[in-house]
């Protein structure tokens, strides 16, 4: 007789033959917080939508099964459903006059990426070919849903990918699903792909935004033939899934979309989100070690995602394009419907390009941490003498690695930065000669990695800092702008610049940029800099400047331009002094108008959230603008500006908001208002209540929830040496590994940042 109650969820199969037969019975609740199956009630009319999120070891909490991604099996479903609700799953399923759903017998696949997903939903079809395509969402989203570019984008990917891996795609059906309180992203459930609704716009939306949501649309179409199709034998090489599939949803994007910038995004803000992750205490090589099912949320970061697609580019560059999508399609072809380990993906690659990638795995995939590359010039009377490019490793992480790249050599002629030259070099070791300048008259820049082909951090020589910092905004080529922008940050990021005059810097040469997603990543890291990097004596006089340089551009701004929603928004945050306080409080009555500019949805709450925050709104301010929006994103923004107010009492009903534990997106939202470094007084008595929550969250909640709590309530905005030693107090306890993490990696910031402003103020 089986156990109506499991231990850990586990039930122990003891005694078993050759072939077994197992029925298990059960009921579990459903869950709000994104894990197992979601509830979710729209406040807008009360349908119920439901959906599964089994990623990476859940499934347990949706179905009795093997939960391993080498265990795979046929799936075959049957849902009972009240009548006027769609259900979808991983194959086509058929609706009985009794309200139950069948489906049809799954290929063999693994648990993790099988999906059920139930509700009033809207629905849209078309067909591809002989692939059926579906979106759909929720009945009150539906006219806010961008049916035709979804579509687009979708039938491009299909194409894309199956010319791309000379593989068909290998399942019956194609749906999309953007689905409430979804815990994550997207999720590759095969044929059933869940999207989260923050992809679904609700108001005015730059193409950064646009490019994000294709390149998401992408990442998860890969994952059909990489992942789903053939799968990974354990845990350990779930960053191949991701890697892989991230670069080749920026390849798509650049490929088969209208987006042909992304790579510059990917430069701009995936490479620098990955350098930032590689440089934290908490970095872990590329292939991590995974033990259990525990340590797979503690390694699925930046690292998996972006330095592995970083790392991709490079091997791509290393064996050459051909050669690695030939490796590919004969992957997909020895493997499908099976598992595989790093070794089979290496041993296809270096059938087709003829190299052996033992060491180049060794270096790139089992060694943590991140390069600085530098060229080194000596010059005499104008001309070079010798010409290097020198790299170094952080002492914690000394590996140095094999760089296959191109030496960008600039001249600045006519007030333009011209490109001279371009000059293959594979860099190994501490100092590689680039033979090819020796004689040659000096450059005004030297940029080490044009072209973007490996992952590491640039340093500028003097003249070439000095030349860039004049003359950015004079030179043509988006990527190689986006390579000095991040060899800026770094320097800002790294106290070896000044967080004013990157500010300074950048607002110089920003109007260069035409591209939303340059512009959107640029306005963000001066907002950092100002926040964090820029001395607390400096910070409102830098605020208040940069607010003057917002307003400007959103006056010059074409009418209903990305230019001019990135510049209102920017203004917003920034607003400080009463005239422009009060032009954000005009876009609320009216008062404040901008030819072509919508105060839509989102302008209303950044607008509402900036009054909050300066103590300037009045206590119903939250409370009307709700009744415009009385949706759930309409209640996440309320609590956000609640949570902002710079009053004691609000900051009280913040954390006992986040700690008795809504859902996860509210409790991002309520976290989002909470922190605030110029309230940093009323937030330093909740210092020491964190570190004093740490194990009765834990003992309290699932072990994301809370880790994610932990991550989200650490005390960052308070950026002081007693946050500093509070931390080490903490980690000198008996600490579960998910939070001692969390709280190595929130410390290293705010000592990143006090470094920072240190260097600010000398």
């Amino acid at each position: 007789m089986l156990p109506t109650h499991l231990e850990d969820a586990r039930l122990q199969l003891d005694d078993l033959l050759a072939e077994n037969t197992l029925v298990l019975e059960g009921a579990a609740p459903y869950s709000h917080d994104g894990t197992g199956v979601t509830w979710f009630q729209d406040p807008v009319d009360d349908r119920i939508y439901l959906h599964s999120m089994f990623a990476e070891h859940l499934t347990y909490l949706g179905y009795a099964c093997f939960d391993q991604p080498d265990l795979k099996a046929t799936f075959d479903f049957t849902v009972r459903a009240p009548q006027g609700w769609v259900v979808v799953s991983n194959t086509a399923g058929t609706q009985g006059a009794d309200g139950l759903w069948t489906f049809p017998a799954t290929p063999v696949m693994s648990t993790y990426i099988t999906a059920i997903v139930a509700g009033e939903y809207e629905s849209f079809h078309q067909e591809h070919g002989d692939i059926p395509l579906g979106l759909y969402c929720r009945q009150s989203l539906a006219q806010y849903l961008d049916v035709d570019e979804i579509f687009e984008i979708t039938r491009r990917g299909l194409d894309f990918f199956q010319h791309r891996f000379g593989y068909p795609y290998p399942f019956q059906k194609y749906d999309q699903l953007f689905v409430p309180a979804f815990a994550a992203g997207a999720m590759e459930n095969i044929a059933c792909v869940t999207h989260s609704e923050r992809m679904v716009f609700r108001s005015r939306v730059t193409d950064a935004v646009r490019l994000k949501r294709a390149e998401t649309i992408l990442h998860e179409m890969a994952h059909m033939w990489f992942g789903d199709l053939v799968t990974m034998r354990w845990w350990d090489d779930i960053w191949l899934n991701e890697s892989f599939a991230e670069y080749m949803g920026f390849l798509g994007c650049v490929e088969a979309t209208r987006f042909k910038s992304a790579w510059v995004m990917f430069a701009n803000a995936a490479k620098a989100n990955a350098t930032a992750q590689d440089q934290l205490p908490t970095t872990h090589p590329i292939v991590a070690d995974i033990p259990d099912v525990e340590a797979i949320q503690l390694n699925l970061d930046r690292i998996t995602y972006e330095k592995g697609a970083s790392a991709l580019i490079q091997l791509v560059a290393w064996v050459g394009e051909d050669a690695f999508f030939a490796g590919i399609a004969a992957y997909f072809k020895a493997h499908a419907y099976g598992n595989t380990s790093l070794r089979d993906f290496l041993a296809a690659l270096e059938t087709t390009s003829g190299r052996d990638l033992t060491s180049w795995s060794t270096l790139w995939l089992g060694q943590a941490g991140v390069n600085t590359l530098e060229a080194s010039l000596v010059v005499r009377e104008g001309r070079i003498m010798s010409a290097a490019v020198d790299q170094t490793a952080p002492a914690d992480h000394p590996t140095l690695r094999p760089h296959h790249l191109r030496v960008g050599v600039f001249d600045l002629q006519s007030d333009r930065l011209q490109l001279r030259a371009s000059i293959a070099a594979d860099i190994d070791g501490a100092s590689t000669p680039i033979s090819e300048l020796a004689g040659q008259p000096a450059p005004d820049l030297v940029l080490v990695n044009h072209e973007d082909l490996t992952y590491a951090k640039l340093r500028l020589d003097a003249r070439s800092f000095e030349t860039a910092s004049h003359h950015l905004r004079d030179l043509d080529d988006p990527l190689s702008r986006a390579l000095i922008w991040g060899s800026f940050w770094d320097m800002a990021s790294d106290a070896q610049m000044r967080g004013s005059d990157y500010v300074a810097v950048a607002l110089a040469n920003i109007d260069v940029e035409t591209e939303a997603p340059n512009v959107e990543v640029l306005i963000s890291r001066m907002e950092a800099a100002i926040e964090r990097y820029t001395a607390p004596s400096s910070r409102r006089a830098a605020r208040i400047g940069f607010a003057e340089a917002a307003r400007e551009r959103l006056g010059r701004a074409k009418p209903a331009s990305d230019m001019q929603v990135l510049w209102a928004n920017a203004l917003i945050d920034a607003a400080t002094e009463p005239p422009q306080v009060a032009w954000v409080r005009g876009l609320l009555d009216g008062a404040s108008r901008v030819d072509g500019l919508a105060v839509d949805f989102d302008v209303r709450w950044n607008a509402v959230i900036a009054l909050a925050r300066l103590g300037v709104g009045d206590e119903d301010l939250s409370a009307r603008e709700l009744k415009r929006d009385p949706t759930d994103a309409g209640l996440r923004h309320r609590a956000h500006a609640r949570a902002a107010r710079p009053l004691a009492a609000a900051k009280e009903e913040a954390w006992e908001a986040v700690m008795a534990g809504p859902s996860l997106p509210m409790k991002f939202a309520i976290a989002s208002g909470f922190h605030d470094v110029d309230q940093a007084e009323l937030l330093e008595p909740f210092v020491s209540r964190y570190f004093e929550s740490l194990l009765p969250l834990w003992e309290s909640h699932g072990s994301e929830e809370a880790t994610w709590t932990v991550r989200v309530m650490y005390p960052a905005a308070v950026l002081s040496q007693a946050t500093v030693d509070a931390t080490d107090r903490a980690l000198a306890r008996e600490l579960p590994g998910p939070i001692r993490r969390v709280l190595l990696e929130g410390q290293d910031r705010v000592r990143r940042a006090l470094r920072a402003q240190a260097f600010d103020s000398a």
